[in-house]
């Protein structure tokens, strides 16, 4: 859940911004830089780019509600408007820039920021070199600006300060808002409300909390005289009154799910977010002349975009994408290229009460595919796109869909892949590669060649999962970068599909999952999807607007797919990486709850990992029926041959850099596997 923020000093951040922007044109009305390291990273020099620097500041922009380029960001005409009738915006941002941009390849790499914690490429961090090092090595300029206007500013977090929407009257807009609170540490008697969602109204008789089990089932609702909007952390019941606190006489059940519904008040204009990357970006790309006194410190220099977003962010670009903001006010095309990374769904920020840090809410209810499909199950006859409105206006960037198996089990993947019914493969359009790893946790594991148990994830019971992601990452990425750049055809699409027969229920017989003693089989496990009713002034299919109904009305449960296995229980299908084609155990996207409200159920985005016994004997004392390690390679370097095979095939189908490639193999060669 995002930190908190605090009302008063938002007001002050508002007025301040209403005060000092210039008269100009909409978009960044000027930039200012607070802090530059020059030279950065204690002088070290990158390849032919050379020395760095980097520079943390602030954009100042403003919008203009009528421009259609911005009239789909919920409540924009609610915001309060500057003298010249525009909504103003204040965002931090990082650029590392070489010291001579002669020397820049001419390509941004735009890392969109996770909860405002930035993206300067450590997604490519391999042995011996940090994802920074090889974007700067390369020549890269790298940006970052804050888009999610809930988080509280802090040092080293990319921030946005964004208005509160108020009625035309100047009165505050509130609504109806559900949240809920599970798991909570035994002896808990406080929890905080979602940031930016005050209690409009402390009176819990007009609010409801209830209390059940996890899966909703059963819920009771609690007295309004045994709860508080307060804190009880320094007072004991109903503790000190405070609209962004709740307090449960006697302390919250750790073995039960609460959920609380009430009326909140004054929303954020989070949708903003969107327009201004797409200003800032479009700034730090286009600008050429000063604007006040701030010059754009890399004018001229840059002739492509590339994008990433990783999880949350990442399905920040599908949204942004989707909502048509890859069109600037001026027209332009804002990204070349787009790459959205283990994103499983779109992001719920231009909503009304948003909470864009939540990975549990809102998120799957929207256009999820890129290729034309029509989601008659939800009530849409027409054929949709992810693509629709950037292809009007012939704005579409290259794409790259990446993602791994916990996509499938916790993030609701499968919709993206054969739609609502779950029947039919959506074909992929030309503008789109999708590239799947078998058998990864989210963002994938550390990778090695180790045959011990890693320790289990934070509450799982499993141990945790190292199958890597970033080795073809690599490579992937400098695919991305030659067909923006050079119009080189990446690698075709890998990814199961229907009509090959990688894509089954989630059911270990179905799937061909092995029955291995002592270890849950992860049939019920995958993190179900609901159709949900919001009520009418929710646009379902663009994630926008307002959600009247909450909690939502659930009209049924959808079907969802995921990869078919193999004997040993690992996937089939996909970019498999060294490790998964040498395997040492069953590589999964899916893990078990050991403890709490959610024990035996899905341990939420983590994958686990289940080794090979060591010899047959061991494996037929255990009742395993999974081949040993010793049925399965003869000795040491046997088992490097497999590697070195793997690691060829992944080469040669360009999902491996050479110098990556050198480095498993070294790895395998340094490994204790049958030793």
């Amino acid at each position: 859940m995002a930190t908190r923020v605090a009302r008063k000093p938002l007001a002050v951040c508002v007025l301040s911004i209403l005060a000092c922007a210039a008269p100009v044109a909409a978009g960044v009305t000027r930039i200012v830089i607070d802090q530059k390291q020059s030279p950065a990273y204690d002088g070290k020099s990158f390849g032919s780019a050379g020395q760095y620097e980097i520079l943390t500041g602030r954009a100042f922009g403003e919008l203009d509600p009528k421009d259609p380029h911005n009239t789909i960001i919920t409540d924009l005409t609610f915001a309060p408007r500057n003298s010249r009738g525009k909504v103003e915006y204040v965002a931090t941002f990082i650029l590392v820039k070489p010291l001579d941009l002669t020397k820049s390849n001419g390509v941004l790499f735009y890392g969109v920021p996770n909860r405002g914690n930035r993206n300067l490429g450590g997604g490519y961090r391999v042995a011996g070199e940090t994802g920074e090092e090889f974007l700067l090595k390369r020549g890269y300029i790298i940006l970052n600006n804050g888009w999610q206007g809930d988080l509280t500013p802090r040092a080293e977090l990319e921030t946005i300060t964004v208005p509160v929407a108020r009625n035309p009257d100047g009165s505050g807009i509130t609504g109806t808002f559900s949240t809920r609170f599970l798991d909570a540490p035994s002896g808990t008697t406080t929890q905080p409300l979602p940031a930016a969602h005050d209690a409009a109204d402390m009176d819990t008789s007009k609010a409801l909390l209830t209390k059940g089990a996890a899966d909703r089932s059963a819920m009771v609702p609690i007295n309004s005289r045994d709860w508080s909007f307060g804190d009880c952390t320094k007072n004991p019941f109903p503790g000190t009154p405070d609209a962004t606190k709740v307090c449960v006489k006697g302390g919250f059940d750790p073995n039960s799910l609460y959920e609380l519904t009430y009326q909140a008040k004054d929303p954020l204009v989070l949708g903003i977010g969107y327009a201004a990357t797409r200003d800032i970006v479009s700034f730090f790309r286009n600008q050429a002349k000063d604007l006040s006194d701030n010059a754009n410190p890399i004018a001229g220099r840059v002739s492509r975009v590339i994008a990433q977003g990783v999880s949350q962010s990442g399905n920040f670009v599908k949204s942004f994408i989707h909502l048509g903001f890859n069109q600037d006010e001026a027209n332009r095309i804002v990204w070349d290229g787009a790459n959205a990374h283990i994103a499983g769904r779109q992001l719920a920020l231009n909503i009304r009460f948003a909470t864009p840090g939540n990975t549990r809410e809102t998120g799957s209810e929207s256009t999820l595919w890129w290729g034309e499909y029509a989601d008659t199950i939800r009530g849409q006859q027409k054929k949709s796109s992810m693509l629709d409105r950037c292809r009007a206006t012939k704005t579409c960037p290259k794409i790259f869909d990446t993602f791994g198996a916990t996509e499938f089990w916790s993030l609701r993947m499968s919709p993206n892949l054969v739609g609502t019914g779950a029947d039919k493969d959506i074909p992929l359009p030309p503008e789109v590669r999708r590239y799947y790893f078998p058998g990864t946790r989210h963002g994938g594991g550390a990778g090695g060649f180790e045959t011990g148990a890693p320790k289990a994830p934070n509450s799982c019971e499993l141990p945790d999962n190292p199958n890597p992601e970033t080795d073809t990452m690599r490579a992937l990425f400098v695919a991305l970068a030659d067909w923006v750049t050079k119009d080189t055809a990446p690698p075709p699409s890998v990814y199961p599909r229907l009509d090959e027969g990688q894509l089954v229920s989630p059911d270990s017989r179905k799937m061909g999952f092995p029955a291995v003693p002592g270890v849950p089989l992860p049939d019920h496990l995958i993190v179900q999807w609901f159709d949900n009713d919001y009520g009418p002034e929710f646009h379902a299919a663009d994630l926008s607007g307002v959600q009247s109904i909450q909690p939502p009305v659930m009209k049924r449960v959808l079907p969802m797919l995921v990869p078919k296995t193999d004997s040993d229980g690992n996937e089939v299908g996909g970019i498999p990486s060294a490790l998964h084609q040498a395997p040492l155990g069953t590589y999964l996207g899916w893990n078990v709850t050991a403890s709490g409200v959610l024990k035996g159920q899905a341990c939420q985005n983590a994958g686990s990992f289940l080794p090979f016994a060591r010899t047959k004997a061991e494996r037929l004392a255990s009742g395993d029926p999974r081949l040993s390690l010793d049925e399965r390679y003869r000795d040491h370097a046997a088992y490097v041959e497999v590697v070195k095979a793997a690691v060829n095939r992944l080469s040669q189908g360009r999902f491996l850099l050479q110098d990556d490639a050198a480095r498993l193999i070294r790895q395998a060669e340094d490994s204790k596997v049958m030793r």
